[in-house]
């Protein structure tokens, strides 16, 4: 049984260059998840409402390619809040957004938010509930920011579910992860879900994916 890091271990296994960080993710993606760019675009792209929180954003990638989808959708715009944890991946995302005043990009724990109750319409959280040391306080302090009847999305990575050998290929990615500090674990679909009712949160709709769990839900 592999030992799952530490908040800051977690946090200091990011430090690389963000073209690494992303050229890592797809690779993960596609082995470990089992999913597709486009899937997670279209899960991701309409949970956005007007006051928006973008929980582990990263180096900002997926938030970007979101938002272009969402502007080649003619989508509403949205004030977009982002955070994560590991300050070299978050200075990527500065980067990236620079000059898009709709963004703006805080230092923050995800299960200590510097935020009001009752601040954000909704909250995505994109690949990354399975890198949380703290999922279930992190579910309760998102719940706690958003209003009443605001959503969430998250994708959860899954103990490896797909045929041989594919699921072999997921297995080692996973312990990889969780050696060098990237994943804290995966998660059985019915202990993750149990996790976010706990957390006060009313589920609306749900799918697996390959090795992914995707869920919709909203504070009640």
């Amino acid at each position: 049984m592999l030992k799952p890091k530490t908040r800051d271990e977690i946090a200091s296994a990011y430090i690389s260059e963000p073209w690494w960080y992303d050229l890592r993710g797809f690779f993960i993606l596609t082995f470990a998840y089992n999913s597709t760019l486009t899937s997670q675009l279209r899960f991701f792209s309409p949970n956005f409402g007007e006051k928006h929180l973008e929980v582990a954003c990263g180096t900002g990638t997926m938030l970007e390619l979101v938002l272009r989808w969402r502007r080649w959708k003619k989508l509403p715009e949205s004030q977009i809040t982002g955070i994560d944890y590991a300050e070299s991946m978050l200075a990527g995302a500065i980067k990236r957004f620079s000059k898009e005043t709709s963004v703006d990009l805080q230092h923050a724990d995800a299960a200590a938010l510097p935020f009001a109750d009752n601040t954000f319409d909704t909250a995505n959280i994109a690949n990354s509930i399975h890198c949380f040391p703290d999922v279930d306080g992190a579910l309760l302090d998102i719940h706690r920011t958003l209003k009443p009847g605001g959503t969430l999305a998250a994708n959860v990575l899954l103990y490896p579910r797909t045929p041989w050998p594919f699921n072999g290929f997921a297995e080692r990615i996973n312990n990889w992860g969780i050696r060098k500090g990237i994943l804290y674990t995966p998660y059985e679909q019915a202990a993750i879900r149990q996790k976010i009712v706990n957390s006060g949160f009313k589920v609306l709709s749900e799918t697996v994916s390959g090795n992914c769990y995707n869920i919709l839900c909203c504070k009640q």
